[in-house]
């Protein structure tokens, strides 16, 4: 029961960060959207740039941030750490769903505490590296990996799980989800009070914290000439899918009307696929076609997916384009993760892909910011055509690298063939 407690706990905290995410997806623009009936002429043309900037400054926080928490957690130990990022998650769901409540005072300070809300949750909900280290501290060598794939299905559940709660339960108030959210971190901030043992011994402690700069990291990985083409084009396809993900909803309500829970069945249906993609499908198609094939295909799906949601000529075709852009996402991230881990020394695997992702992060600061600007001062289609562009540019620039792996791999495979006939 004692070993049980500890990793139930992580798993829900895990799930509440990635549920909180999910369920502001959906109804962050119809808050934003009630700053635009203010009628102040700045925050009626700007609805899309403020909504890019909540996501943007969410994102900004988190990159700062996790670094620090993890170094706290090494200096002051794993269960204060996660206890109070847990607790400052809460916080930030409380003032961001009483924010509407500022708007009869002055439209500009209900936006300041909506811009509040999400940088407390962006620095208290950077957790995951604190969770990933208090699985690593009670688990031994051989059960390691089984406990970290606990916190992947967390991540899974939660993002497919939250833009689906938190479109079902706005139809009852559009508060409702964050305070949900909200309810659920203190009830797991009670839980873990009592169930929650800390996994780090004073003596592994280190004495200081340690300053850990995620734009070094970002710097480090860029050096890298083996991966820097490949790094190149991740970047492109994050901007083009973080630009959408926090656009999308205000998309679809200017264009056609949708509500929260509309938003919510379009999120579900790109999860699902991303899950069923990377869950089921890739695990069959990677042995056949291998990686490279599979992340030029991908790119590809996406880039067709980002303009089919730019021509949709009505609600219903934003279905299948999201469908063809969640399939293709799951197919080419994976694959180029894959590639970049095969590209470098097997000593450097762990500060590689922690660049990777530290990369990966910023382009969720900027993707948004560009997607705003992009559909308030050029046209509300803008950001789906250029995340279109982006995937289009990052497959052309990829697949000068990948193409002659894959012709090499073609020879390779055909050499044996090639040798018993000559033996014949």
């Amino acid at each position: 029961m004692r070993q049980r407690s500890p990793m139930l706990f992580i798993f829900f905290t895990v799930l509440i960060d990635l549920l909180g995410i999910g369920i502001v997806i959906p109804v962050l623009p119809y808050y934003v959207k009630i700053l635009e009936s203010s009628g102040d002429p700045w925050l009626v043309v700007n609805r899309a740039l403020i909504v890019g900037g909540l996501s943007a400054i969410y994102a900004l926080m988190q990159f700062i941030c996790a670094p620090w928490l993890g170094s706290l957690s090494d200096r002051y130990g794993r269960r204060p750490v996660l206890l109070i990022s847990l607790l400052g998650t809460g916080i930030g769901y409380i003032i961001f769903g009483f924010s509407q409540n500022l708007f009869a005072i002055s439209p500009w300070l209900m936006l300041g505490a909506l811009f509040a809300s999400r940088i407390i949750d962006g620095v208290t909900g950077a957790n995951i590296s604190t969770a990933q280290a208090y699985i690593a501290d009670i688990t031994t060598p051989e059960n390691r990996a089984k406990g970290l794939g606990m916190i992947g299905a967390a991540f899974g559940l939660g993002f497919m799980l939250g833009p689906a709660l938190g479109g079902v339960l706005s139809t009852y108030g559009l508060a409702v989800p964050v305070f949900v959210a909200a309810t659920l971190s203190f009830i797991n901030v009670t839980f873990g009070y009592f169930a929650l043992p800390e996994s780090l011994p004073v003596e592994r402690r280190t004495t200081v914290v340690s300053s850990s700069n995620p734009f070094t990291r970002v710097a480090a990985v860029l050096q890298n000439n083996n991966i820097r083409t490949l790094l190149i084009g991740i970047v492109l396809l994050n901007l083009a899918f973080s630009g959408m993900q926090s656009n999308f909803a205000v998309y679809s309500d200017r264009r056609f009307g949708f509500a929260a829970i509309d938003n919510a069945f379009v999120f579900v249906a790109v999860g699902l696929m991303a899950v069923i993609m990377q869950g089921f499908l890739l695990r069959m198609l990677l042995p056949k076609f291998g990686e490279a094939k599979l992340a030029m295909v991908g790119m590809v799906i996406m880039a067709l997916g980002f303009e089919g949601l730019a021509i949709a000529p009505t609600g219903f075709w934003l279905y299948p384009a999201i469908i063809l852009l969640g399939a293709g996402s799951g197919m080419a991230t994976p694959s180029l993760t894959s590639l970049i881990s095969r590209r470098v020394d097997p000593s450097a695997q762990g500060a590689t892909l922690g660049g990777s992702q530290a990369l990966t992060s910023l382009t969720m600061v900027l993707g948004p910011l560009l997607a705003g600007v992009l559909s308030d001062f050029v046209h509300v289609t803008a950001p789906y055509h250029a995340g279109g562009l982006f995937v289009a540019v990052a497959a052309a620039v990829i697949i000068g690298v990948l193409l002659p792996l894959v012709r090499q791999a073609a020879q390779v495979a055909a050499t044996p063939a090639t040798s018993a006939n000559e033996t014949v």
